[in-house]
């Protein structure tokens, strides 16, 4: 990463989620076990979900991570966060995040949900030290494999 006060081109090319931006989705969410693996149909059937919004970030015309949230009310969601594995750890995710939920403040937004596979235990702790705290657990919740989810909550403020 670049020294303080340096931008790093990595993050510099946050932008809105496109229609033609999901087979890239499918390809990023498919390289982390951690995220939700949907098909190109379940991403083109969230596009038309009203209050969904979704951020990539694309360097060298390729998209490296995205984040995908739905708004309702003034409430959210965020459904699905991943980084291309050889990005990981270099605060894109922090990044994406961030901006997902800067513009759902903006949107009037007082709470974000989201669930995290009880095993992903880094996935944890990055919602944690971004001001998420775990406020139950539902077993069975994801598939393939089977395992439980830890449901997660931050409140937006100020």
């Amino acid at each position: 990463m670049g020294g303080e006060g340096e931008s790093d081109s990595r993050l510099d090319g946050i932008r809105g989620f496109r229609a033609e931006d999901i087979p890239e989705l499918v390809s990023v969410a498919e390289e982390s076990r951690e995220s939700a693996s949907w098909s190109k149909e379940g991403y083109e059937k969230l596009c038309g979900l009203e209050g969904f919004l979704a951020l990539v970030n694309e360097a060298a015309g390729c998209i490296s991570g995205f984040v995908v949230g739905r708004q309702v009310a003034d409430e959210a969601e965020i459904l699905n966060l991943a980084v291309r594995r050889q990005n990981r750890r270099r605060g894109e995710g922090h990044a994406l995040l961030s901006a997902v939920l800067e513009q759902l403040h903006r949107r009037g937004v007082n709470k974000v949900f989201l669930e995290v596979r009880e095993s992903n235990e880094a996935g944890i702790a990055f919602y944690e030290k971004m001001g998420f705290a775990e406020t139950g657990r539902r077993p069975g919740y994801y598939r393939e494999p089977e395992e439980g989810a830890v449901l997660m909550e931050k409140k937006l403020t100020g």
